[in-house]
């Protein structure tokens, strides 16, 4: 079944940019083509600064990719991305200590690398954003979030 978009806003997680960008991923073409019905969507859709900066971390890193893009090409991927009509990116808001301390306090259980992807959904969870496109289960530990996995 192919990965549909709905009239609701959404973020785009590392994940499915990075798969997007892999050739050598088995899911390369579902994510590649759910990058496409992202670019030609007339509604908002999102990434973070730190989600950019993931993928850039990632789509360079030797050890990661079998063959890491350079700099300039992955920048260039995330600036062709950005560059769509309806594609934003999340910033911080005055509200963003406010949220963090509530999530904090829901999930006090939260410790290490989660903590990026928190971050992610106090991001979301400030823009009235609950809907994730993601291949990472850990974003499940959210009750405000939808998560969306565009391989299924």
């Amino acid at each position: 079944m192919p990965w549909r978009v709905d009239a609701e806003m959404y973020v785009v997680d590392t994940n499915v940019l990075v798969y997007a960008a892999n050739r050598d991923s088995e899911f390369h073409e579902r994510c590649r083509q759910a990058i496409e019905q992202c670019r030609a969507r007339a509604s908002p859709w999102y990434v973070s600064w730190p989600i950019c900066y993931e993928f850039l971390r990632v789509c360079t890193h030797p050890n990661i990719l079998p063959t890491p893009w350079s700099l300039g090409t992955a920048w260039h991927f995330l600036e062709t991305l950005l560059d769509s009509p309806a594609a934003g990116v999340l910033v911080h808001t005055n509200r963003h200590m406010e949220l963090l301390s509530e999530v904090v306090a829901e999930l006090p259980e939260l410790r290490g690398n989660i903590l990026h992807d928190a971050h992610t959904a106090v991001l979301m969870r400030e823009h009235g954003i609950r809907q994730i496109y993601t291949r990472d289960s850990d974003f499940h530990r959210f009750p405000f979030i939808t998560v969306i996995d565009p391989t299924r």
